[in-house]
């Protein structure tokens, strides 16, 4: 297994992306949107409805934001030197139909980074909301491949697991709220790493070395019933030219377990996961979502998940959440061999997402 940060022992991570919760007040983390602020996007977003613009050939310059530059500029310095979490409020979702909310936040997210793609099926704009008995039709057909995914565990109303995503930064756009409970749940994994050093150093180290991950069963084409999952090895905590970074999700960790050539995990392994998810609940934000809330998560330096929760569709609270992944202009260099899952490792560079199939761009 390669160790590949630069020190002969980790070192706690500085700055203000080792935040725990009790540290911050909603004013560190929450922008409301004024009145000019919602004023430039109406007027853009009428303008590409004028032109009949498809949400998806919404180019930057189709969608100017006047007056929104000072804003957007503290959006991209938050995410990459700052807390790693910004989120938007103010936004009068009731007044746009979700299509309309789509091209907004479309054309919101061109001033903000190059969105990437979600899945090799083309998801350019991602869909969070309950979708289980369609996973349930899925598995009956297909089988279990994309059910179990932890894409799946998203579009359903159970919990979601702390992780990080193949994306430089995550946006969530509340356009419509549960009945009860689907609250954010944010954690700093700078705060964790520290956190974890001053308890068990030694499984610190562990989280330095390669974990095998399997991918998205959608990403490789159907899963061998035999040999299991494709998988990739990455360390879960990198350290590069100086920055930090963290890629991790458990689900995929485990089902890696399932193809027969991936190594065991070991107890340390698990036991370094297991002190992992206990600081990352004792350190984590709960913030609850309101309707027209943006959120933005450096996934370098931030997990998210979120709580459980149950819709009532007759009375229209039925949650919604539509998602971008985005490549800011600004980013920290990747370390050698982050590649197999980002496409490149230099900074300033449009990565992460997936490459899209032929027959999915066709």
């Amino acid at each position: 297994m390669r160790n590949i940060h630069d020190a002969p022992f980790p070192h706690p991570i500085p700055g203000r992306c080792a935040w725990r919760a009790g540290d911050l007040t909603e004013s560190d983390w929450s922008r409301p949107l004024d009145a000019a602020a919602i004023d430039a996007l109406d007027g853009a977003l009428r303008s590409v409805n004028r032109r009949g613009l498809a949400t998806l050939d919404i180019a930057r310059e189709d969608f100017p934001l006047p007056g929104m530059e000072t804003l957007i500029r503290a959006i991209q310095d938050e995410l990459e030197t700052g807390l790693g979490f910004l989120r938007l409020t103010g936004l009068p979702a009731e007044r746009y139909s979700v299509e309309d909310l789509r091209r907004l936040f479309w054309g919101l997210g061109r001033h903000v980074g190059t969105a990437v793609n979600q899945s090799a099926r083309g998801e350019w704009i991602g869909e969070v909301r309950d979708e289980s008995a369609d996973a349930e039709k899925t598995y009956a057909a297909a089988g279990p491949d994309e059910v179990r995914s932890s894409r799946a565990r998203a579009r359903s109303t159970g919990p979601l697991r702390f992780h990080t995503d193949r994306c430089d930064v995550i946006a969530l756009l509340c356009a419509r709220n549960a009945l009860t409970g689907g609250v954010s749940k944010i954690a700093s994994s700078a705060a964790i790493h520290n956190a974890m050093l001053e308890r068990r150093p030694d499984l610190v180290a562990v989280l330095y070395r390669d974990f095998w991950r399997a991918r998205p069963a959608d990403e490789d084409g159907p899963w061998d019933r035999a040999g299991g999952p494709p998988c990739f090895a990455l360390p879960v905590f990198a350290v590069k030219d100086g920055w930090f970074t963290s890629q991790y999700s458990r689900t995929y960790v485990e089902q890696a377990q399932e193809n027969n050539s991936v190594p065991r995990l070991t107890p340390d392994q698990v036991a370094a996961m297991d002190l992992l998810a206990e600081i990352a609940e004792e350190v984590c934000l709960h913030a609850p979502f309101v309707a027209g809330d943006i959120q933005f998560c450096n996934n370098h330096v931030i997990y998210h998940g979120r709580t459980a929760y149950d819709d009532d569709r007759g009375a229209g609270r039925a949650r919604h959440l539509l998602r971008l992944w985005l490549s800011p202009p600004r980013t920290r260099p990747l370390p050698d061999g982050f590649e197999v899952a980002w496409g490149s490792t230099a900074p300033n560079a449009v990565r992460g997402g997936f490459p899209v199939r032929a027959t999915a761009a066709a």
